[in-house]
């Protein structure tokens, strides 16, 4: 492969980061790359959106934690540099003339996500990764010319790495496998945010045990037990964070508001600013996806809040000030009964399109580890000595047991009046009784909160 190099800074920058203490520049094409205008727009859209509402310190964005992967990756690059160096080609030892492209894409393993990204990408089927690609080779783009000043071939390189089709899998797998610099990442950062400790794990001790082999990276032996630390942790992450029933909720809404905003739209019945309107009519180009950030998307619902139709402008109250839909698990057995609690809600004033949903754990943007089976994805390997590798969940009862466990659950969610009682009797006191009688004879769970 061609051996990319940047001009060295005549000083290296350093970052302050919670996280990992420093975050170091010493390359000029990284600085670059951090000062494009494409980049800065990271800035403006928080990593995990609308559980915000749900954890009040969650308001960090895609800008920290794409620096805080390029900053793990350098630091994997430099153990590889200094304990796994090649010494022959297909030695399955590590290139350092690999670095340079792996930090790049690192850095810019995320430079494509939008507002609300999971969200917005279901409704107006738009990719992250694609539309990264595209930010990384489109020349008119600040990212690609900082890029082109390493090579005219590098910025096809570093989203070769991203699209996951460049030839070196341990390149490849330093920013996107089951136990990643991304991950790593974003599991501490979440952790730190949200103010859990359940994504807190020993990743000194991992960086300690990480080594690269011929077909990708993977743990001695001796790391074993932290990266059986580092799998609990994503474990518990899931259930108390990400899949969290509010934040859930609060998903529900914001999709079902972006949803009847395409709708009024399109009647010719909605007042916009900025270039929003270009994605409700379906039209949208990459310089109008640029200029889209968690600012424009709130200035437009604020503006909807007064809007004149009625469903738009309650969704985008109920999201903005956090009024999250209530919620009972179903199951297979009880899915039956969705059809009647919806004739209910549709009695009470509520269309059932925009106020129900049903919505499962297993659709959220976050994968368990799960090495075999259906569904399966990539695997964490441990080298033992005599140089075989071996599945984690192999050697480790722990993971073993988390391996095909349900994760997270599927959740009916309607409007929170429906299970008010009311001390004062009201006209749709009966029918709030029936639904009511149907969440608990059908044996739906309803988990309500403590009283404050």
């Amino acid at each position: 492969m061609p051996k990319f190099q940047s001009k060295k800074l005549t000083k290296e920058v350093v970052l302050r980061d919670p996280v990992h203490d420093y975050i170091h520049i010493e390359d000029q094409v990284i600085l670059d790359v951090l000062q494009a205008k494409e980049f800065q727009r990271m800035r403006r859209i928080k990593q995990l959106g609308p559980l915000a509402y749900v954890f009040p310190g969650a308001t960090h964005t895609r800008f920290e934690h794409n620096l805080g992967v390029y900053e793990l990756t350098r630091k994997i690059c430099n153990i590889f540099a200094v304990k796994f160096p090649s010494q022959h080609r297909g030695d399955g030892l590590w290139d350092d003339n690999n670095r340079l492209l792996v930090e790049c894409a690192g850095l810019l393993h995320d430079i494509g996500h939008g507002p609300y990204s999971h969200t917005f990408e279901h409704l107006f089927d738009t990719n992250h990764e694609k539309i990264g690609q595209r930010i990384i080779t489109d020349p008119h783009t600040e990212v690609n010319q900082a890029l082109r000043q390493v090579s005219p071939i590098f910025p096809e390189q570093v989203a070769s790495v991203i699209a996951k089709t460049y030839p070196n899998q341990q390149v490849i797998k330093m920013i996107s496998s089951q136990a990643d610099a991304d991950r790593m990442d974003y599991l501490k950062r979440d952790a730190y945010f949200t103010g859990v400790t359940y994504g807190e794990f020993d990743l000194s001790r991992i960086l300690q045990e990480i080594r690269p082999y011929k077909n990708g990276i993977c743990f001695t032996m001796a790391g074993m037990h932290a990266v059986e630390d580092y799998v609990v942790s994503r474990y518990q992450m899931y259930q108390q964070v990400y899949f969290h029933r509010v934040g859930r909720s609060m998903e529900v809404i914001l999709k079902h508001l972006l949803e009847r905003a395409k709708t009024v739209y399109q009647q010719g019945a909605l007042q916009v600013t900025l270039n929003l309107g270009k994605f409700l009519a379906g039209n949208w180009t990459l310089d109008d996806y640029l200029k889209l950030d968690d600012g424009v998307m709130e200035s437009n619902f604020l503006l909807w809040t007064e809007s004149s139709d009625p469903i738009l402008a309650d969704l985008t109250s109920c999201y903005l000030f956090r009024k999250p839909l209530e919620s009972v698990c179903i199951d297979e057995e009880t899915k039956n009964l969705l059809p009647k609690l919806k004739d209910l809600i549709k009695q009470a004033g509520f269309d059932p399109q925009y106020y129900t949903d049903t919505n499962s754990a297993f659709d959220e943007p976050y994968d368990a580890y799960k090495p075999s089976g259906k569904n399966a994805n990539s695997q964490i390997e441990l080298m033992q000595t005599d140089g075989q590798l071996i599945e984690l969940s192999q050697l480790s009862p722990l993971v073993r047991a988390l391996n095909g466990t349900i994760q997270g659950d599927e959740r009916f969610f309607f409007p929170k009046i429906m299970m008010s009682k009311n001390e004062e009797p009201q006209i749709f006191d009966p029918l709030y009784q029936q639904f009511q009688r149907y969440i608990k004879n059908g044996k739906l769970r309803y988990l309500r909160r403590p009283k404050k």
